[in-house]
């Protein structure tokens, strides 16, 4: 494996372990005001994140996904319709509900699956990524390229919800308050079979859940349980999972993260680091850090800039 492939993902978990909780369930806004033009958006200095964000609607190019999952955008996303008869689009304010056409339809089959085998009126759907990809204004380090989707671990309610519930509704916290395992009263067997749904697709990679929960799914998986080794402990996964896939065939331009190790992942030596005191309840630094630079234009794979660039997809 080459340096860059190591860095890359340990980039990726830095950025999510120095990231909360909260931004997964900060409230959004029914009216949400547009962002002001940017005095000088050619400024090579200026974030890549103040670029895309700004970008309401998918690049009118074939769809192509472009660098790696935390350094890349994507041209010709498709938008995941806010509503299915088996799922619903959160947070419809922050504008994420874009990805690959792959992303797409494995959410909308997850969905199916949720409320074929789990008994689940359907899912609730978080952040897919921007329009055009690339860095986000708040959030992920990720859900750059399309790749990535958060599936709320809260059941969709058997109703359609309100414009105003979306934006301003909780998900429920999956983990006891102890943070060493989940909330029975809560997380049900029927979470087990949405999350095994999801890792059995063969495109899965990865998804990231809480330590708590990878621990009770090891517990409680029966059967073949050769689907838990793409189960990943991950920071800040207490509410949602995250679903992340692999690069398309014939993607070239995509950067692929290896493959996870082969084996459960249920062993004690295996979730020991999640469970210790210091990372249950870390202690914050004596000197906070200073805040990292945004990434610009050029830290992203350069046909990035077409694609900000090119004209809008028509609606």
């Amino acid at each position: 494996m080459t340096p860059r492939l190591i860095l890359i993902p340990l980039l990726v978990l830095i950025g999510l372990a120095n990231a909360t909780m909260a931004w997964a369930q900060d409230k959004g806004s029914v009216d949400p005001k547009p962002l002001p033009p940017l005095a000088n958006p050619n400024d090579p200095n200026i974030g890549a994140k103040e670029l895309f964000g700004r970008k309401l609607l998918p690049a009118a190019t074939p769809t192509r996904v472009l660098g790696f999952y935390a350094h890349g955008c994507i041209a010709g996303a498709e938008g995941l319709p806010i509503n299915g008869d088996t799922w619903q689009v959160m947070r419809l304010s922050r504008n994420r509900y874009w990805g690959h056409p792959d992303m797409v339809a494995l959410v909308k089959r997850l969905a199916n699956k949720a409320h074929k085998d789990a008994g689940w009126p359907g899912i609730l759907v978080g952040d897919v990524s921007q329009p055009r990809g690339g860095p986000m204004l708040t959030g992920h380090a990720s859900h750059q390229v399309g790749l990535d989707a958060d599936i709320w671990l809260t059941p969709m309610p058997n109703r359609r919800l309100s414009r105003n519930e979306r934006e301003e509704m909780s998900a429920v916290m999956m983990v006891r308050g102890d943070r060493l395992d989940i909330d029975p009263k809560v997380f049900t067997p029927s979470h087990l079979v949405v999350i095994r749904a999801a890792a059995q697709e063969p495109t899965v990679q990865r998804i990231f859940v809480n330590a708590a929960i990878k621990k009770a799914l090891c517990r409680e998986a029966k059967g073949d349980r050769s689907w838990l080794h793409k189960v990943r402990p991950m920071y800040g996964h207490d509410y949602h999972f995250h679903i992340r896939i692999k690069c398309p065939p014939g993607a070239g331009e995509c950067e692929s993260q290896p493959d996870p190790t082969e084996g459960e992942g249920c062993s004690a030596g295996d979730l020991a680091y999640w469970f210790k005191d210091s990372v249950l309840h870390p202690k914050p630094p004596l000197i906070p850090p200073k805040p990292k630079p945004p990434m610009t234009m050029a830290q992203l794979p350069p046909a990035c800039k077409a694609v900000l660039t090119a004209p809008d997809a028509k609606q």
